[in-house]
């Protein structure tokens, strides 16, 4: 027997084809960005409070070379980046998932020109890439308050600290 594709592998959209798929979604359209290595309750509540602020989430991924770049650790990101484009895609919160391989998502957002753009509580509006461009469109940029003390970094230490201990 031959098993379909789960459909939430239609969500990932290479950059090149953006334009198209964007044109599909209902708006207002929100868009947020990360590495979302080890996906965890802090990621999945922050991107279902990110949905909640519109119609659409589109999610820009950090490619594995923008993550080492970050200085994470040289084992970063554990996860590869299709891996993590697949388990976000799989949220029922996250319309889309597309990449960037830059520093920074300020030309992928400057493509989506999103409604919302929303990052987590650990940035001010005023240092969130694209906030600047986004108000003067008209649209809203949130700093979304992080409801649990959870991170891929936190994850990443518990587990090295109890290496060979089983």
């Amino acid at each position: 027997m031959v098993y379909p594709s789960p459909s939430f592998e239609d969500k990932i959209c290479p950059p090149e084809q953006l334009a198209e798929r964007l044109a599909a979604l209902p708006r207002p359209l929100v868009f947020t960005n990360g590495c979302f290595d080890i996906l965890h309750r802090g990621h999945v509540t922050y991107l279902a409070q990110a949905r909640a602020l519109g119609a659409s989430l589109v999610l820009g991924l950090n490619t594995d070379a923008s993550v080492k770049r970050q200085g994470k650790g040289d084992d970063r990101p554990i996860n590869n980046e299709l891996n993590r484009a697949a388990v976000l895609a799989a949220l029922e919160s996250v319309s889309l998932v597309t990449w960037f391989d830059a520093d920074t998502p300020a030309e992928l957002i400057e493509l989506i020109k999103p409604d919302v753009l929303v990052k987590g509580g650990d940035w001010t509006v005023d240092k969130i890439v694209g906030s600047g461009e986004t108000l003067a469109r008209g649209g809203q940029v949130h700093s979304i308050p992080f409801l649990f003390d959870t991170s891929t970094t936190k994850t990443l230490e518990k587990i090295r600290a109890n290496e060979g201990k089983a």
